[in-house]
């Protein structure tokens, strides 16, 4: 009886996320540069822009919204978590470690030493960090709910993200070209300079049209699985980090008289988290088939659409684009400092 109440109370929102998430997802596929989460804050920005002015639609529909944009979200990162064999993405992908160390470490320091010298909120910053060094819109899920992240700064993360996606694909394989890579360089420089996984491989795939018998696109997918196993230590270290937080916020006193507070890691860790490592240890100890995988991926990705539809619907499009200015910079930063640590990296170790 208390299921169904909850239910009772969640289904229009969640209703309505589905309805933004299917032409979302729809044109996602059409547009795979673009990608269905963008397609989804979009939508649910325009249609947050009509309906949030009627209270009743509001009221009706808030719940849900909430439910959408945070648990869902975490259901999809532990489903993300099937599509990571340990073994298979280590072994094939191994020998692009050091430079995918040297891009994540890269972006994680431009957006750390930028968020202290302009003062961009630390969630934005950690956003935007993670989501120029591991996988753009997969690393901004997994990582917002760990940091709790309110709705308008993961679309202001996954905004310029997209952006740069958008550039980095229109331009790398040109620039590929005039810098005269190999197909093997080309496919390790998109794997590891581009954000999201549709860039890379839209990116990838411009390649191996320009050159035909190129498997460009290939070696960038493993490359890019490879980066995407860095979701892993970078949450569980922000998660053990928040923990860390808050236990010191509760033994420093909370309330008026400044006496210690109470400190409860079920309340404060993201358990979810866990529960998205166990996925990817029993994918790679049972060996599970793509049969079984993909459908479980494809899901996954559906319940982060869902979740942008309603991160799309709470955002306040006038306050987005008011403050926008730093984060595209430190984007900017992160996405250049990525792209010329990628490239010298070849170089000093003569994959060129």
């Amino acid at each position: 009886m208390e299921l169904f109440k909850d239910f009772k109370g969640l289904w229009r929102g969640v209703a309505l996320a589905l309805v933004i998430a299917v032409p979302a997802w729809l044109l996602g596929k059409r547009f795979e540069v673009i990608g269905g989460p963008v397609f989804a804050i979009l939508i649910g920005i325009a249609l947050g822009l009509v309906l949030r002015r009627r209270a009743d639609v509001t009221e009706a529909t808030a719940a849900g919204i909430r439910y959408t944009s945070k648990k869902i979200l975490q259901y999809a990162v532990v489903l993300l978590g099937f599509g990571l064999n340990l073994g298979e993405i280590a072994k094939v992908g191994s020998g692009s470690l050091p430079i995918i160390l040297s891009t994540i470490t890269t972006s994680l320091v431009i957006s750390f030493a930028l968020c202290r010298a302009m003062h961009i909120p630390p969630k934005i910053s950690t956003l935007v960090g993670v989501g120029s060094s591991i996988c753009g819109g997969s690393a901004i899920a997994a990582t917002a709910p760990v940091i709790d992240a309110d709705d308008e700064e993961i679309a202001q993360a996954i905004s310029v993200i997209f952006l740069f996606n958008i550039i980095a694909a229109l331009i790398f394989p040109s620039l590929g070209v005039i810098l005269g890579m190999s197909n093997d360089g080309f496919g390790l420089f998109a794997g590891t300079a581009v954000n999201d996984t549709s860039s890379v491989t839209a990116a990838a795939a411009a390649w191996d049209g320009m050159h035909p018998g190129s498997n460009a696109l290939d070696y960038a997918t493993i490359v890019k699985l490879t980066r995407t196993l860095a979701i892993i230590p970078i949450t569980l270290a922000l998660a053990f980090w928040q923990v860390r937080k808050a236990k010191r916020t509760a033994e420093a006193g909370e309330g008026d008289g400044g006496a210690t507070g109470t400190f409860d890691i079920k309340k404060i860790f993201p358990f979810f988290i866990l529960f998205f490592v166990l996925a990817s240890v029993i994918t790679t100890v049972f060996a599970l088939p793509a049969t079984v995988t993909a459908p479980i991926k494809t899901l996954s990705k559906f319940f982060i659409v869902m979740a942008m539809a309603a991160i799309g619907f709470n955002t306040d499009i006038v306050k987005l684009v008011k403050t926008g200015g730093k984060p595209i910079f430190m984007g900017l930063c992160c996405w250049v400092g990525i792209t010329c640590v990628s490239l010298g990296m070849q170089v000093m170790l003569g994959i060129w």
